[in-house]
């Protein structure tokens, strides 16, 4: 499965896509807690402390936002397409 990460995420992860060997169907959840399994330093800019999204950290699934379909138990299968876009400050 790959993951595209953007903007700070990309330094973290070490490049633009990160590829994980998950046996589909998973979850969001599913996939970004093997994600930090693989890059630990992601937990702390996904989630907050009660393992909810922090706020303005905005995760797609082929195209559409995960909160306009069931959050993180939001259903993915190998052939989607996941991006995670962090915060992004600027004017």
């Amino acid at each position: 499965m790959q993951i595209k990460v953007f903007a700070n995420f990309r330094e973290i992860c070490g490049g633009k896509i990160v590829t994980l060997d998950l046996t589909p169907p998973q979850t969001v959840a599913s996939v970004l807690d093997a994600l930090i399994a693989q890059y630990p330093p992601m937990k702390e800019e996904l989630f907050t402390e009660q393992k909810t999204l922090k706020p303005l950290v905005h995760v797609f699934v082929n195209g559409q936002n995960i909160i306009h379909l069931d959050g993180l138990q939001t259903k993915v299968e190998s052939k989607d397409e996941i991006a995670l876009f962090p915060p992004v400050a600027g004017g």
